[in-house]
């Protein structure tokens, strides 16, 4: 039945048959949602309901009562997506790496790959295992063996990479294990990160959209390579994703809307996942 027959009435008996999973890291000022190099999350308060002097940070009440805040907010702060242009230059530049998907920017991409059917690949035995200040690699023979029980990955699928890492997403200083600790002081081994053997397999079986839940699709030791190659390619990549532990390996829906910024390089946002209730943990 084509989609403008479908009776709103039965759109929502469809979605109460399944349970919304939230895959969006938390953002606050003691959470390491930025990359470590990058301008870190700031939220302050700019208008109250009423003045309060007595706080460290005054609060006014100068626009009425009422309460909002602004944010500093980096493009590629907590869970986000990376446009093709965030490493590769437009093909006019003559810069390393440059070629036409340098022109696409985040206003650019399509909505619809930012969602579909997701085969979500648990790589949970590479959390935490590795030398100081490297990323475990995720190669071929991990999605190779995932697609020997699940079977073969399918274009339409959105990849999600699970390893668990955002069980390091805690307050600082603890949280620093998430990706300062190893990128900016080599203690530690770093987050599961896709390779290139990994990446050529996805893109071979035309899926086209990559997420993990750690902080990069590049490791913590040289980030650059896989995001030439993957976003060179036309690859989507969303990165710091998190509870990818609440959905099944095959059956679950994945869907990603980021913020509508024009010529971005990326767009933070809010993942959810529609599980099935009869395969919801």
């Amino acid at each position: 039945m084509p989609v403008d027959h479908i009776d709103p009435k039965d759109l929502a008996a469809v979605i109460a048959g399944y349970e919304v999973v939230d895959l969006t890291v938390p953002l606050a000022e003691n959470l390491p949602g930025h990359w470590p190099t990058h301008v870190p999350f700031q939220r302050k308060i700019y208008n109250w309901y009423e003045p309060r002097p007595d706080q460290i940070q005054p609060l006014h009440a100068f626009r009425g009562p009422y309460y909002t805040a602004f944010l500093t907010l980096d493009e590629h702060c907590g869970t986000h997506i990376d446009a093709p242009c965030h490493m590769i230059p437009p093909p006019e530049s003559g810069l390393p790496a440059a070629g036409e998907w340098g022109n696409v920017t985040l206003d650019k991409v399509d909505l619809t790959r930012m969602m579909g059917p997701a085969a979500v690949i648990d790589v949970t035995e590479l959390k935490d295992t590795g030398d100081e200040g490297v990323s475990p690699e995720i190669t071929a023979e991990h999605v190779e063996r995932w697609e020997r029980e699940h079977g073969r990955l399918k274009g339409a699928e959105v990849v999600l990479f699970r390893s668990d890492w955002d069980a390091h997403y805690k307050p600082m200083p603890e949280g620093g294990a998430y990706g300062a600790d190893p990128f900016l002081r080599g203690k530690g081994p770093g987050w599961p990160a896709p390779g290139i053997s990994c990446i050529d397999l996805l893109v071979d079986r035309g899926c086209m959209t990559l997420g993990l839940d750690g902080v990069s699709v590049g490791g913590v030791h040289d980030p650059v390579p896989a995001h030439h190659h993957g976003l060179g390619k036309g690859m989507l990549f969303i990165e710091l994703l998190a509870n990818l532990k609440k959905m099944p390996p095959r059956g679950a829906f994945f869907v990603y809307l980021p913020l509508h910024i024009l010529g971005g390089s990326a767009g933070p946002g809010r993942a959810v996942g529609f599980v099935p209730r009869h395969l919801s943990a």
